[in-house]
C-alpha cells in the first residue's frame, strides 16, 4: 500500500483467519487514531473506522494533529460523495507530498469505506508518523535505518481477504523501521533479561516482553520473577494498565488479541513504538539539542540586536533632515506633495523599525519578552500624539480616553521594574543568558518610561481639561452672540429670555465654570511641577491661564447684562401693547365726541392730560423697540406709530383747550381747602388770643408755645 522506502524482507505469516486478524487491526488502529485526535480541539472520537473515514473529515484532522500544520477540508452536515473524495484526496496530496508512496491507494476505494485499503492507509500513516520517526531520533539505531530514504512499509492491507482483482504483488513488510523497532527491544530490555524476542508475533504472547520493555524504562516497577510464573493473559492485562498509569500510554491492545498463536504484527508494533518516546537516549538527545538550540538563538538574538543598533543610530542621523524637509514652506502650513509622500515614507519606516524592535524583544526567553512588549505598548502611549479635532469638546473626550487607555497600561509599571532589575543582575532568566546590549537597551527604556510617565500623565490631564474649557467658552460665546441681536417680536423675545433662563441658571453656568476652572488650575499645577519646560514661550501654561481668566471676566459680564436687557425690551414691548390698544380705542371713542354738546365735550376730555401720558409712553416705547429690534420689526412699528400719531395730532389740534381742564379742577378744589383750612387757624387764633392768660411761668410758656405752633401752620 505504501512504500516509501524499497527494502524488504520475507512477509509475515498469514493468520488463518484473515477477518479476526482485520477485527484486531481496526480496534488497534482506531485507539491509535482517538488517542492522538483527543488531543485536538475540539476533540473527535472515531466509533466505525471504516465508516468515519469516508468523508475525509476525520482523516485531515489526524494529520493536522500529527504534523501540526493546517490542511483545506470541506466540512458540513451535507457534504456529498465530491466533497469526500476531494477530502480523502487533499491527504493524499499531503502525504505524497512528504516523498510517502502510496500504492494502490486511491480516494475512491477510501470514501467505499474498503477496509483492506483504509487500514493499508492508516498503517503507512503510523508507519511514518510514529514507527520511523521514533527509531530515527535513537542514536544507536540510526544506523540502522541509514539504508533507506524514508519509512519502507507493508502491504497495502492486511492480509485478509482481497477484492477479485487482479494487481501486482503487494511490497513485504517494512524493512529498516521494523527492524531498528525490533533491534531496540532486544538490545534495552529482554536480551538481558533472557527473554528471546526474534518478532512482533508470538514473542510477545506471555506478556513478558512487554514487562521486560516496562522494567527497562522504569527499573524496579515490574517483579520479574513473580511474573515469570503467570497466565498470559493476566501478564498482559497487568502490563498494558501498568504502561498506561506509569508511563502515559494508551492502552491500544486487548490481551485477547495478543494471547494467540499469531499475534497481528502490526498491531504489536503500533503499541510497541509507543514506548519509545521514554527511552533515556532519546531524551539525551533532546536535552543536548535544545541546548544547542538555546545557545544558536542567544548568538543569533545577539547578532539581529547588533545590527537593529546599527540601523538605529542611522536611522536617528537621518531623523534630523527628514524633519527639516516637512517643515512647512506654504503660509498655511499645509505640506507640499512631495512633503506629503516624504512623511509617509518616513512613517512607513519608522514603523517597521518598531515592529522589528518588538519582534527583537519578544524572542527573548519568558517572563522577559513579556516586559519586552510592555515596554512597546507603554512607549507608544507616550509617543501618541493628541489627535485635534474640530469641536474642543470631541478632542477632550479623545484625550480623556485616551488617558485611561495610558493609566491602564502604567498601572504595570512597578511589576515590570521589579521583573528586569532581577533579570538585569543576573544577565540571565533562569539561567539562560540574555543578550547583555539588548538588556540594557531595556533597561535604559525602562528608566524612560518611569521617569516620563508622571509628565505624560499630567499632560494628559491638563490638556483634556483645556479643552473643555475651550469648549465652555466657545458655546457661551455662542450663546452670547444669540442673545445680543437685535431682537424680535415680544414671543420671541419671551422665548430667548426663557432660553437665557434655562442655560444660565438651570444648568447653572456660572457654578460650572466654576468647576471647570478648578480643575484647569490644579492640573495645570502638577503639570508646571512635573515639567517646568511647559511654561516657557508664548503657548506657555500659566499664559493660557490669564488668558482664560480675561476672557471670562468680560464675557460673564456680558453674559449677566444679558437678562437686564431682555427683560427691558420685554417691558417696553408690554408698555407699548398695552398703550397702543388702550389708545386706540379711546381715539375711536374721542372722534366720535368731537361731534358731541360742548358740556358733553368737556366732560369726555376732562382728562385729557392723562392720555396725553398715554402717548407719550406708546412714543418712547416704539422708539426703544425700533432701535432695538431687527429691520422688518422695526418698520412695522414706524408705520403703526406714524399712523397713531397722525390720528392724534389731528385730534389734540381740536381739543388741545381741554389739555388743562383736569388741572384747573384739581387747583379749583385745592385753592378751597386752603381757604377752609386757613380761616380754620384764623378762628382758633383769635380764641386762643382773646382767651385770658393767667401770670404764671408755666402758663406764660404753654401759651407761646401755642404760638409758635398757630405760627408754623400758617
Amino acid at each position: 500500500v505504501a512504500s516509501p522506502g524499497g527494502c524488504s524482507e520475507c512477509p509475515l505469516s498469514i493468520p488463518m483467519k484473515r477477518d479476526e486478524q482485520e477485527a484486531v487491526q481496526k480496534r488497534t488502529f482506531t485507539k491509535w487514531i482517538n488517542s492522538h485526535l483527543a488531543k485536538r480541539v475540539p476533540p473527535l472520537v472515531v466509533m466505525d473506522l471504516f465508516e468515519d473515514i469516508k468523508d475525509g473529515v476525520m482523516l485531515l484532522a489526524l494529520l493536522e494533529v500529527l504534523s501540526g500544520q493546517k490542511l483545506p477540508c470541506e466540512q458540513g452536515k451535507k457534504l456529498k460523495r465530491i466533497h469526500w473524495v476531494a477530502n480523502i484526496g487533499t491527504a493524499l496530496n499531503f502525504l505524497e507530498g512528504r516523498k510517502i508512496k502510496l500504492v494502490n491507494i486511491n480516494s475512491t476505494d477510501i470514501v467505499d469505506g474498503r477496509p483492506s485499503i483504509v487500514l493499508g492507509l492508516v498503517w503507512t500513516i503510523i508507519l511514518y508518523f510514529q514507527i520511523e520517526e521514533l527509531t530515527s531520533s535513537l542514536p544507536a539505531l540510526q544506523a540502522l535505518t541509514s539504508s533507506t530514504s524514508s519509512l519502507d512499509s507493508s502491504t497495502s492491507s492486511t492480509e485478509a481477504t482481497s477484492p477479485p482483482v487482479k494487481r501486482k504483488p503487494l511490497p513485504p513488510l517494512q524493512g529498516g523501521a521494523r527492524k531498528a523497532l525490533l533491534r531496540w527491544v532486544q538490545q534495552t530490555a529482554t536480551k538481558c533479561l533472557g527473554i528471546e524476542v526474534k518478532d512482533f508475533g508470538p514473542s510477545w504472547r506471555t506478556g513478558l516482553a512487554f514487562f521486560a520493555v516496562i522494567n527497562a524504562l522504569r527499573p524496579n516497577l515490574v517483579d520479574m520473577e513473580r511474573v515469570c510464573r503467570r497466565p498470559n493473559r493476566e501478564n498482559l492485562q497487568e502490563a498494558f494498565i501498568l504502561a498506561e498509569t506509569q508511563l502515559g500510554i494508551p492502552q491500544l491492545l486487548d490481551p485477547e488479541d495478543v494471547d494467540v498463536d499469531k499475534p497481528d504484527e502490526k498491531s504489536v508494533m503500533t503499541y510497541v513504538a509507543q514506548f519509545l518516546k521514554h527511552h533515556p537516549a532519546r531524551k539525551q538527545k533532546t536535552l543536548v539539542f535544545l541546548d544547542m538550540f538555546s545557545e544558536l538563538i542567544f548568538i543569533y538574538l545577539f547578532m539581529y540586536f547588533q545590527l537593529f543598533k546599527s540601523l538605529r543610530v542611522q536611522l536617528e542621523m537621518r531623523r534630523k533632515q527628514v524633519e527639516e524637509v516637512l517643515h512647512p514652506t506654504q503660509k498655511d502650513g499645509m505640506l507640499t506633495v512631495d512633503q506629503a509622500l516624504v512623511k509617509q515614507a518616513w512613517e512607513r519606516v519608522f514603523n517597521r523599525f518598531l515592529d522589528w524592535h518588538l519582534q527583537l524583544d519578544k524572542s527573548l526567553p519568558a517572563p522577559l519578552d513579556m516586559v519586552g512588549a510592555w515596554l512597546h505598548e507603554a512607549e507608544g502611549a507616550l509617543r501618541q500624539e493628541v489627535i485635534i479635532h474640530q469641536a474642543h469638546d470631541m478632542t477632550a473626550n479623545a484625550v480623556h480616553r485616551a488617558l485611561e487607555q495610558h493609566k491602564e497600561v502604567l498601572k504595570c509599571l512597578e511589576r515590570h521594574q521589579q521583573v528586569l532589575q532581577g533579570i538585569h543582575k543576573d544577565r540571565s532568566v533562569d539561567g539562560v543568558p540574555v543578550p547583555p546590549d539588548q538588556l540594557q537597551d531595556m533597561a535604559e527604556r525602562m528608566n524612560f518610561v518611569s521617569t516620563s510617565s508622571s509628565i505624560h500623565l499630567a499632560k494628559m490631564e491638563f490638556l483634556e481639561n483645556k479643552h473643555h474649557m475651550q469648549a465652555f467658552l466657545i458655546l457661551a460665546e455662542s450663546k452670547l452672540k444669540s442673545w445680543i441681536i437685535k431682537y424680535g417680536r415680544q414671543e420671541s423675545v419671551e422665548l430667548m429670555l426663557h432660553n437665557y433662563v434655562s442655560f444660565v441658571e438651570k444648568q447653572h453656568f456660572f457654578e460650572n465654570y466654576e468647576v471647570l476652572f478648578q480643575s484647569l488650575k490644579q492640573s495645570a499645577e502638577a503639570y508646571v511641577d512635573a515639567d517646568s519646560s511647559v511654561d516657557e514661550g508664548e503657548m506657555g501654561v500659566r499664559r493660557f491661564m490669564r488668558e482664560v481668566v480675561t476672557q471670562w471676566r468680560s464675557l460673564s459680564m456680558e453674559v449677566r447684562s444679558v437678562r437686564s436687557m431682555l427683560e427691558e425690551v420685554l417691558s417696553n414691548w408690554e408698555r407699548y401693547s398695552s398703550t397702543v390698544a388702550s389708545l386706540q380705542a379711546w381715539l375711536e371713542d374721542a372722534e366720535e365726541a368731537l361731534s358731541q354738546p360742548e358740556n358733553t365735550k368737556q366732560g369726555f376730555f376732562w382728562n385729557l392730560s392723562h392720555w396725553m401720558d398715554q402717548h407719550a409712553a406708546m412714543n418712547d416705547a416704539g422708539n426703544f423697540l425700533i432701535e432695538t429690534c431687527d429691520e422688518t420689526v422695526s418698520l412695522d412699528l414706524k408705520q403703526q406709530l406714524l399712523l397713531l400719531n397722525g390720528r392724534w395730532r389731528d385730534l389734540f389740534l381740536k381739543v388741545k383747550q381741554y389739555a388743562h381742564a383736569d388741572e384747573l379742577e384739581k387747583w379749583r378744589k385745592d385753592h378751597l381747602k386752603a381757604i377752609s383750612a386757613l380761616k380754620e387757624l384764623l378762628d382758633s387764633a383769635e380764641a386762643k388770643l382773646n382767651a385770658p392768660v393767667q401770670v404764671s411761668f408755666h402758663s406764660v410758656k404753654a401759651f407761646l408755645h401755642n404760638v409758635e405752633v398757630r405760627k408754623a401752620k400758617c
